[in-house]
């Protein structure tokens, strides 16, 4: 997808405007799961999660293209509106943000934060990016993509992070929901020349991508109502897909349950706290972890913007209704 020269001159714009976050082989979680498994906490970014990469890029980029841009209009879940919120807001731009109904509190106040107009809209992100667009019509806003290339390419930052710290890993787990993260991932182990194999992990309630992986078909797939919002995602984002259907080994579907004993074993271990998606790698892991044993391997905790609320019910061993 990039060159190596691309990639870390794409990180050093990124560099301008935060630091390098940790990667770190805890070791409760070597004796718990027997492998030498990395964090990549990207929980310790300025909007909490790893999409304030791509929105630092992507929105540079758009800039640069578009001299007499008056603003922005998105759809998401939080994360994606947070980084192009705190982005275009720092160059004086209008933005504008769509959410489902019902969505985080705590990342709606989050978004509004960093200078966004939020609006709600529709019963999941699919609706909400839908509405998104016509209002790119109706206000002469430009509408930004949840994938879009100048995204990868900030978020491929982290990924250079991860090896050039933890070096050539046996497996890489990465939560998929519109797809950035992923191709970030897979693109920075490509320039870099490493064989690792990046495995996709998505959740029960949203398994089309599994099944597109399984068939070659894209299809709607599922309800997507999992407390997991960062991959409440029904149907694949068709030029994401292209891209990491080369470059996955393969996909592991989690149901809600452990994604929740997942942010358990990350508060017991690290005493971090991450968001129902930013567990999902993790639990992809937990999925698979005895046939990881003695392996060097990586779960990217892509996050830990999770509601209070939502806090008490999973630490008290409960998992979250939606």
């Amino acid at each position: 997808m990039f060159t190596l020269e691309e990639l870390r001159t794409a990180a050093d714009r990124v560099y301008r405007e935060m630091p390098a976050t940790p990667q770190y082989a805890w070791p409760l979680m070597e004796k718990r799961f027997g492998a030498k498994l990395w964090l990549k906490h990207e929980n310790h970014t300025p909007t909490g999660a790893f999409k304030i990469r791509g929105g630092i890029t992507y929105v540079d980029w758009l800039h640069k293209e578009h001299s007499r841009l008056r603003g922005i209009v998105t759809a998401t879940r939080g994360n994606h509106g947070q980084a192009q919120a705190r982005a275009a807001s720092k160059l004086g731009l209008e933005v504008v943000i769509v959410v489902p109904f019902g969505n985080s509190t705590e990342k709606n106040e989050a978004m509004r934060g960093f200078g966004a107009e939020v609006i709600e809209h529709g019963k999941d992100y699919n609706e909400a990016a839908d509405h998104a667009d016509r209002l790119s019509g109706e206000r002469g806003l430009a509408s930004v993509p949840a994938f879009h290339r100048e995204i990868v390419r900030g978020v491929a930052s982290y990924g250079l992070e991860l090896f050039d710290e933890a070096g050539e890993l046996d497996a890489v787990y990465v939560p998929v929901g519109n797809g950035s993260g992923i191709c970030g991932t897979i693109a920075a182990r490509d320039a870099l020349g490493l064989e690792t194999r990046v495995i996709a992990v998505v959740s029960t309630r949203a398994p089309a991508l599994e099944a597109a992986l399984e068939s070659g078909t894209m299809a709607p797939g599922g309800d997507a109502k999992t407390f997991a919002d960062g991959v409440a995602v029904r149907f694949p984002q068709e030029e994401a897909f292209r891209l990491y259907a080369r470059g996955v080994d393969h996909a592991v579907t989690v149901d809600d349950d452990l994604i929740a004993e997942a942010i358990r074993i990350i508060w017991q271990d690290t005493h971090n706290l991450a968001e129902g998606a930013g567990a999902v790698a993790l639990a992809g892991f937990m999925a698979e972890h005895e046939q990881m044993r003695g392996k060097r391997v990586a779960a990217i905790l892509t996050g830990g913007n999770i509601d209070q609320s939502m806090v008490a019910t999973v630490l008290s061993g409960r998992t979250p209704l939606v």
